[in-house]
């Protein structure tokens, strides 16, 4: 590039305010706030942010896409391939079970679109009452979770009403949408094979049928990720002001998914700095000009990590003492190694998906160095793929790093679907390099097809890898006790109880039922609810048989409980939800039964309104 064209970049107006937007942007995000005030702003205007950002994505979609979309004519269409994903979407969703998978992350998004749809505020509820058949939000905490995900859930609530099975829904809807942009990513990079391929392979992966039928955020990181990438392939082509806002903005809104999808605006800024250098001009819009200011909540989030160091959840690993570090990669290669090429009954992974796409990584390694020579004369679609391989080898770097980066672990695995997505672009590069023909293309996608059937399908038919994850099976069970008391006039007293607010049944933690046992009293005595329950796990000694409460459990010697269902959920472990009969208060208890029958009520219909003002005041005061 000559140096006029440098200095007239240099010179352009637009891009000194983005710079000074940017600037603006670092500096209220890492210091204008303290951690406590960081946390109150994005609880009460993160939703907002994201709202904006997710209004001004959309714009920019309609105004790049509407036009084709216009033109478009069904006899153009690939209706083969479109076939091809209901079927392999549908075999994802219908061979595993729906349900809440990984149960903090899972549930806390649904809590936190609860109150983004309830309140427009960001938090997730820890206690949640009803009050005269108003189910009200008593208090919450600010999840460390990014917004994206459980705003999105939250505009599926806005359209359809809250139900808490939305979250299943909205997964179900995004797993038809990945395919059908693996797809398109497939047919750019290496034809109409390479689209089948794609959508094979991910079909053939029982993680991705585990993630379709499950309410956590790996679906939506996938296809923000993927859109992305193909946002970025149609900016390098058309290289104007409507493409970029769409890219950068995809951008924004895949950073603020998952907390790892940062790491991909690494290749983001890149590609824009391409484009700008092969247009010879500056290309900014108004809206990317004020982007880096919609991005002030996610430094601000992060303040979390350092108000709550359990947010890192160091104590999930003994020994573990910083979340970062070099120690861990080997131990998590070694993980990783287990989770990729382990029997599809032991992991929820593809062998076929792994071998192909770990054969590829060397050959597509070569290709982009060689490719490099020769940059400029590269198709739009291949500098976009090869500059985002970046993204994707930072992400996986960053997981040998992190502490609890082991893919092979039942919690931990869901993190390697974007190395997956990296591994099919690897494929996609290499593949055409490899021959020009289109069979040997075609082979591989019968050999996926082959996996599919053979692997992958039995593999989620069994769904062994669901098993061994307890606090899953709990979860299931706790739903399983909600469908059988569908009248939700009881309280339950569970140190889980986020799942019990978001389908708004009463609920409270232990430690706040133990501060406030005059008020348990109050309403046992005035039989507020129909029943009191705890949930609690019994650990079992194998020498002995002995159970032991699971610490954090136990109510204290107050408390009369009687047990109402348990359940062996895991070996050597019990699952108890019993019902409080009676709480002791000094030398007297009361205990639960039916209420006692007084006939006399006052004439006078003003004492009869203040009365029951006065007591539904102090109802409220005593709630749990």
């Amino acid at each position: 590039m000559d140096s006029p064209s440098l200095q007239a970049m240099a010179k352009d107006r637009r891009l000194w305010l983005f710079v000074l937007s940017g600037m603006l942007a670092f500096v209220v995000g890492f210091f204008s706030l303290s951690g406590d005030a960081a946390i109150v702003f994005v609880s009460r205007t993160g939703y907002w942010f994201i709202l904006v950002t997710f209004v001004l994505w959309a714009r920019s979609l309609g105004l790049l896409f509407v036009p084709e979309i216009r033109a478009w004519k069904p006899k153009r269409a690939d209706w083969s391939t479109a076939a091809l994903i209901g079927v392999c979407g549908l075999i994802l969703i219908v061979n595993n079970t729906i349900g809440f998978k990984i149960l903090m992350d899972e549930v806390m998004l649904l809590g936190t679109s609860m109150s983004m749809h309830f309140d427009r505020t960001v938090f997730t509820p820890t206690r949640g009452n009803d009050i005269q058949g108003a189910f009200i939000l008593m208090d919450g905490i600010m999840d460390k979770r990014p917004l994206f995900f459980p705003f999105v859930l939250s505009l599926l609530h806005d359209f359809t009403g809250y139900r808490p099975q939305n979250a299943f829904v909205l997964n179900g809807v995004l797993t038809f949408v990945f395919l059908w942009l693996v797809s398109v990513l497939g047919r750019r990079l290496a034809g109409r094979p390479g689209a089948w391929l794609g959508v094979l392979l991910f079909a053939s992966l029982p993680l991705l049928g585990q993630n379709a039928t499950g309410g956590g955020f790996e679906l939506l990181n996938l296809v923000m990720i993927l859109a992305t990438l193909l946002l970025a392939m149609r900016w390098l082509e058309r290289r104007d002001e409507v493409s970029l806002t769409a890219f950068c903005f995809s951008a924004l809104l895949m950073a603020q998914t998952r907390y790892e999808s940062v790491v991909f605006l690494i290749p983001v800024g890149l590609l824009v700095l391409w484009g700008w250098i092969e247009k010879r001009r500056v290309i900014l819009s108004w809206e990317v000009m004020l982007a880096p200011i919609l991005l002030i909540p996610y430094p601000l989030q992060h303040r979390i990590f350092d108000l709550r160091a359990s947010s890192w959840e160091l104590a999930g690993r003994p020994g573990a003492e910083t979340p970062f570090s070099l120690s861990y990669v080997s131990t998590n290669l070694a993980h990783a190694v287990a989770f990729f090429f382990a029997k599809p009954s032991d992991q929820p992974n593809s062998l076929v998906f792994s071998a192909l796409g770990w054969i590829a990584v060397p050959f597509a390694a070569l290709v982009i160095l060689r490719s490099l020579r020769a940059f400029r004369e590269l198709k739009p679609a291949e500098v976009a793929a090869i500059v985002f391989t970046l993204g994707f080898v930072a992400h996986f770097f960053l997981m040998m790093v992190y502490f609890w980066g082991r893919f092979d672990d039942v919690v931990i695995r869901r993190l390697s679907l974007p190395v997956h997505l990296g591994l099919l672009v690897a494929i996609l590069l290499a593949l055409p390099r490899f021959s020009s023909s289109m069979r040997p293309r075609w082979i591989l996608a019968g050999i996926a097809a082959l996996g599919l059937f053979a692997l992958g399908i039995p593999a989620m038919a069994t769904h062994a890898y669901d098993q061994e994850y307890l606090p899953g099976r709990e979860t299931a069970w706790r739903l399983q006790f909600m469908a059988a008391h569908p009248q939700k006039d009881y309280l339950m007293i569970d140190n889980d109880c986020v799942l019990w607010i978001t389908n708004e049944v009463s609920s409270t933690p232990v430690p706040q039922a133990q501060k406030n046992i005059k008020a348990l009293i109050f309403h046992l005595r005035n039989h507020t609810y129909s029943a009191m329950y705890v949930f609690q796990r019994l650990n079992v000694d194998p020498k002995t048989g002995k159970e032991t409460l699971r610490e954090g459990d136990d109510l204290g010697p107050d408390f009369v409980l009687e047990p109402v269902v348990e359940q062996r959920l895991q070996t050597l472990t019990l699952s108890r939800i019993s019902r409080i009969v009676a709480i002791r208060d000094g030398k007297t208890e009361v205990r639960a039964g039916l209420p006692k029958f007084d006939a006399t009520v006052p004439k006078d219909p003003a004492e009869q309104e203040r009365m029951r003002r006065a007591y539904l005041e102090n109802f409220v005061k005593q709630l749990p």
